[in-house]
């Protein structure tokens, strides 16, 4: 017994003493997105603020492709020392799974989980010239003409594009995906009219809703939007069951050293709730998260068996 104890003495204080060190050169957040999106927005906030916190160097590497996998992938296969982290949206680690046959990773075991970090509801605009000024008109439209009406993403697995799959699900209608490469490209042309609506992320297009060049007619969250208070839920049109929030989170390669989980989530946490910070998010329709690992181990659970119906019902395949 008396030996047992002391190695377990032992261990606690290597742990302690990791911990304590920790971190003692450059972080790395892998961003596996391009650079401007609502994810990485996340990743430039923190990471200046944890730099001045820990004397050491916060640096975002951007590894975009694959719908978020490369750079899932990449940090999966980093090792487990709290010095790579992956800071993504929801689809690599809820969406894509489902999508993607002879995934590099299992979303649900090789990750250890730090934190959803911010959520935003997506909201269905149209073009400021638009003949649709309702979802009912939008309804009805794809109700005379199945098949035909033209929903931009920001790519193949995104948030935006389970959304649409979803309000087709639910209000038994039919349209047009089209993915493109990032929510820039898509906004451009729903602007320019070359796609007919979209859901996107409501702090993706904030700047364009009021600024008239795009018009808001619904919301998916379970109440309204603080920013947009005119625009009403699709629950309130009676559109029921597609509430989405679209999400950013922090995770690293599984088997991070417990006492450096505990510190890595306790600092990132406290510099997504820096004043400023908080201000730059909320601001633009963000709701801050910063939940414990296992309430964000719960939430993931939950979101991967509801995109999980979602595709299987739509029968939705990228590959």
């Amino acid at each position: 017994m008396k030996k047992f104890l002391t190695a377990a003495s032992l261990v606690l204080a290597a742990c302690a003493a990791t911990a304590q060190a920790w971190p003692d050169k450059s972080v790395t957040m892998v961003v596996p997105f391009p650079p401007g999106g609502s994810t990485d927005q996340v990743a430039r906030a923190v990471g200046p603020l944890l730099t001045d916190k820990f004397k050491q160097s916060f640096l975002v590497d951007n590894k975009a492709g694959a719908t978020g996998t490369i750079g899932a992938t990449f940090v999966k296969r980093a090792p487990a020392d709290g010095y790579t982290f992956l800071v993504t949206s929801l689809g690599p680690l809820v969406i894509v799974p489902h999508l993607i046959k002879g995934l590099q990773y299992d979303a649900m075991k090789d990750f250890d989980l730090i934190t959803v970090a911010v959520a935003s509801p997506n909201i269905l605009v149209v073009p400021a010239n638009s003949p649709h000024k309702s979802v009912a008109d939008v309804i009805a439209y794809e109700k005379a003409n199945p098949g035909k009406m033209t929903f931009a993403s920001a790519g193949n697995g995104s948030s935006d594009h389970l959304t649409t799959e979803l309000f087709w699900q639910q209000t038994g209608t039919t349209g047009i995906h089209v993915p493109y490469k990032g929510g820039a490209p898509a906004h451009t042309d729903l602007m320019g009219g070359q796609v007919d609506a979209s859901f996107q992320n409501v702090n993706s297009v904030a700047q364009y809703i009021k600024g008239g060049k795009m018009r808001a007619l619904a919301i998916t969250s379970p109440k309204r939007s603080a920013i947009f208070p005119d625009v009403p839920t699709l629950a309130e049109v009676g559109v029921k069951g597609v509430e989405v929030t679209s999400w950013q989170a922090i995770v690293a390669p599984k088997g991070l050293p417990a006492a450096v989980r505990e510190k890595a989530h306790d600092a990132f946490v406290e510099a997504l709730n820096d004043p400023k910070v908080k201000e730059q998010f909320t601001s633009i329709g963000f709701e801050m998260v910063t939940n414990t690992p296992a309430q964000f181990a719960e939430f993931q659970q939950k979101e991967y068996a509801r995109w999980k119906k979602v595709i299987e019902v739509g029968k939705i395949s990228i590959d």
